[in-house]
């Protein structure tokens, strides 16, 4: 859990959605919750693995995302992955839809976070990646990992 600055606090990121995609516009979003999962978000128990944003009668929900259930909850607790309903404006949403749309796109979440004491939730647009964008990407990352090793050393 790192701070980006003194009012934010990441919970949780996505690496996988860097590497299987090209993440081009980003959105903020805030995240309907109920019972305990607020709980569970401040005590970083969220996983990404497999979710993904879907647009359904001009609403945003995110499926598949991870919320353990609290573990001094009560009745409040509710199911771990259900869809929950993403607070965008109606603008963002139809932007957004268009491009899923018309331009191929698809909306992955790229990190969760708490600002002000809510939580946040960044999605992106974003495109596929090809297996060669991959290596490609691997190999720039390989070669600064091996620069800044260098230059440590001397």
């Amino acid at each position: 859990m790192a701070e980006r600055n003194g009012k934010e606090k990441t919970v949780v990121f996505n690496r996988r959605a860097s590497h299987d995609y090209f993440l081009e516009d980003r959105y903020e979003c805030g995240i309907q919750l109920t019972g305990t999962e607020i709980k569970s978000i401040r005590a970083g128990k969220v996983q990404f693995k497999d979710s993904y944003i879907s647009i359904y009668k001009g609403e945003a929900w995110i499926k598949g995302m991870h919320i353990s259930n609290y573990s001094y909850g009560n009745i409040f607790n509710v199911d771990e992955e259900r869809d929950r309903k993403l607070l965008l404006h109606k603008e963002e949403i139809r932007k957004i839809y268009d491009n899923i749309r018309m331009k191929g796109y698809t909306v992955v979440p790229v990190r969760m976070y708490l600002k002000n004491g809510r939580a946040k939730l960044e999605i992106a647009l974003a495109k596929g990646k090809n297996l060669y964008d991959k290596r490609q990407s691997d190999k720039i990352r390989d070669a600064k990992r091996e620069m800044e090793k260098a230059l440590k050393f001397h």
